[in-house]
């Protein structure tokens, strides 16, 4: 009686379909483990990425590659326990794949021009750069496109994957930043007074620092004038306030000196040979 129990209890001889009834209860506990396993890996790797230097952003798109990855694993390994052909699987899962990378393949570059971004952070936001796009004061960080706001108020659209293979000058990195303006004099007026206009034009400016100290120095001799350089050091945010204050400065201060400002223009000398006499 026993035995007969055993054989009516027996769920691996029934089938539905082509799959046992013992196939599927071995697949829902398969399912079952695996679900537990990727919760418990999700859950140590956002620890662990919790502890580390990665930016927030980073910490969650490695979890969700991660997670994806994990299920896609599952996904596999329970049609291995209802006896579907994983072979088949893995080739369909391929061949999507590559239909669906080269379809967005830009998109793509500019993912992991982003990822680049947050982990070797270039900028952030709230800085003025200049790229090879345009320049302007970062705003916005996606995964795909860096926002810029430019000085004329436009909003400007970087692709990541410019960014991440392109020159980048971060103008708000360090706490001073250096002014420099070219002018230029007439040969006829002396070096000293040129460069004591230009310094007293620099004592007037403000936010300009005292350490380093401000120089001036002579750059060029033109067709009709020579070329100085003033450069002096203010603190970035003050950058472009003391950069249009100094120039008006100069141009004063080249007025109260006499030094001559000059432009492009041609001296003509006509010189009259008399006519010898016999």
């Amino acid at each position: 009686m026993d035995n007969a129990l055993n054989e009516k209890l027996d769920l691996s001889a029934l089938h539905l379909g082509i799959i046992s009834v013992g196939a599927l209860l071995g697949a829902v506990v398969t399912l079952v483990v695996c679900i537990l396993a990727v919760r418990i890996i999700t859950v140590l790797l956002r620890r662990v990425l919790g502890k580390t230097t990665l930016e927030q952003r980073v910490s969650k798109y490695i979890v969700s590659t991660v997670r994806f990855v994990l299920w896609a694993v599952t996904v596999l390994i329970v049609a291995q326990q209802l006896g579907i052909p994983v072979t088949s699987l893995v080739a369909l899962f391929s061949v999507v794949s590559l239909a669906v990378s080269l379809a967005v393949q830009n998109v793509l570059a500019n993912v992991a021009g982003g990822l680049v971004l947050l982990v070797t952070k270039p900028f952030t936001v709230g800085d003025y750069i200049d790229t090879p796009s345009g320049e302007g004061t970062v705003r916005e960080m996606s995964l795909t496109y860096t926002f810029l706001e430019t000085m004329e108020g436009q909003r400007l659209a970087v692709p990541n994957s410019t960014l991440s293979s392109g020159k980048i000058i971060n103008y708000s990195t360090l706490a001073t930043r250096r002014l420099q303006h070219k002018i230029t004099a007439s040969y006829d007026d002396a070096t000293a007074d040129v460069r004591r206009a230009c310094l007293t034009a620099v004592g007037r400016t403000a936010n300009v620092l005292a350490d380093p100290a401000p120089v001036v120095y002579v750059s060029s001799y033109g067709e009709s004038s020579i070329e100085y350089i003033v450069r002096c050091w203010t603190k970035t945010e003050d950058y472009w306030p003391a950069y249009y204050q100094l120039l008006e400065e100069i141009r004063n201060a080249f007025n109260e000196a006499g030094v001559e400002m000059c432009y492009n223009h041609l001296n003509v000398h006509i010189i009259e040979k008399k006519e010898e006499t016999e």
